[in-house]
C-alpha cells in the first residue's frame, strides 16, 4: 500500500546498537520446529560467552519443545546469516563474529517432531 506524505518524512531508526547501552538484539531459530512461530529476540552482551548464551538464553525459551531434552549440543549444525558456521563454544558472540541483530539458526537434523 502507497502512502502519501504532506511533508518530508524522517525516519529515526531506534534499534540502532547505540541504543542499547553495550548490549545487543541476536536473533537465534531452530529450524524444522514450528511450536516456535519465529526466532526468538534475544538481549546480550557482546562478550557474553557463546556457551552461555546457549545455556542461559536458547535451552529454557525451547524448553516447550518435546525435542527440547534430546538436544545433542555436539551435533547441532548451526547457520550464521544463512551460511554455515561452526561457532567456538568458548568464546564470546563479538569473537564469533556474531554482530547486532544477527540471526543464528541450529538444525537438528534427527529431531524434527514438531514440523511444517
Amino acid at each position: 500500500m502507497s502512502v502519501v506524505s504532506r511533508k518530508e518524512y524522517i525516519g529515526v531508526p531506534r534499534d540502532r546498537v547505540e541504543n542499547f547501552n553495550g548490549n545487543q538484539l541476536v536473533y537465534v531459530g531452530w529450524d524444522n520446529h514450528l511450536l516456535f512461530a519465529s526466532a526468538f529476540l534475544l538481549f546480550v552482551s557482546p562478550e557474553t560467552v557463546f556457551r552461555d548464551m546457549v545455556q542461559n538464553n536458547v535451552i529454557p525459551l525451547i524448553g516447550a519443545d518435546p525435542d527440547a531434552e534430546k538436544i545433542d549440543w555436539d551435533s547441532v549444525t548451526w547457520l550464521k546469516g544463512n551460511q554455515p558456521w561452526t561457532p567456538n563454544w568458548d568464546e564470546t558472540l563479538a569473537a564469533n563474529g556474531i554482530g547486532h541483530k544477527m540471526l543464528l539458526r541450529f538444525k537438528t537434523p534427527s529431531l524434527n517432531s514438531i514440523c511444517g
